[in-house]
């Protein structure tokens, strides 16, 4: 396994596995320098394959690759085949591998104490306004508060500018995510704490057991892709899978 990659840092159990990918040991070209694992970003595909191959090295199985449209959809990893529309995935199932890919949007990877149950979502602020999480967390079938979560890298509380149309809608939907918003040094918009709504969102669900949050990709352009930063870029994944 790259020795840069991130093996989240919480109490799952043993049989539980999981880790994110960071933006070196690969093949692509700059802009997508190195390991692009994104298909849509205007890479070279063969590059991307090369990519995607030295990845498989580290997993039980090809990834369960999802066509991410910033919504709610989660799909069991384990049934059908092809790359579905969604932005999440769940299995019970030993060697199948949940995916979700990112470059500033949140990844947030889900597994239940007894390691019966794994989820990875993709909660951009769209999908985590819509209820991507609470979506993810019903599709795992067991109660919330057996679940543990680890938030994965995205664009940090510092970077993540909004417009008060989103501050109002969160607000909207729940007074207390006002938390997650300071006014921008630009006039008229918002700092938003991607990871603060994330954990509110849980927390409303019933999921207290939450990890990790405390990355930024826009700032940290050495180990990740920043789609916010950089326009054309890479994309990183977030995997997770029972052994």
């Amino acid at each position: 396994m790259n020795d840069t990659w991130i093996q989240p840092d919480w109490p799952a159990p043993a049989r539980v596995k999981a880790l994110t990918t960071t933006r070196t040991g690969g093949v692509s070209k700059a802009p997508y320098d190195t390991l692009n694992l994104g298909t849509h970003v205007g890479d070279d595909p063969s590059r991307v394959a090369d990519n995607r191959g030295i990845l498989r090295q580290a997993l039980p199985g090809e990834p369960r690759w999802l066509n991410q449209v910033h919504g709610t959809t989660v799909v069991d990893a384990a049934v059908g085949d092809g790359v579905p529309d969604a932005d999440a995935a769940f299995t019970r199932e030993s060697c199948r591998v949940c995916v979700v890919m990112t470059a500033d949007c949140l990844p947030v990877l889900l597994c239940d104490r007894a390691g019966n149950v794994v989820a990875a979502a993709h909660a951009g602020w769209r999908g985590l306004f819509d209820g991507v999480i609470e979506a993810t967390v019903a599709a795992m079938g067991v109660p919330p508060g057996q679940l543990l979560a680890w938030l994965g890298p995205a664009i940090g509380p510092d970077a993540f500018e909004v417009g008060g149309e989103v501050r109002a809608a969160f607000m909207g939907h729940d007074p207390a995510s006002g938390a997650a918003f300071r006014p921008s040094p630009n006039q008229h918009k918002w700092l938003a704490d991607i990871y603060l709504l994330a954990r509110q969102r849980l927390i409303r669900a019933g999921v207290t057991g939450i990890h990790g949050g405390d990355a930024c990709t826009v700032s940290d352009p050495a180990r990740f892709f920043s789609y916010r930063r950089d326009g054309a870029t890479g994309r990183m994944a977030s995997l997770i899978w029972l052994a």
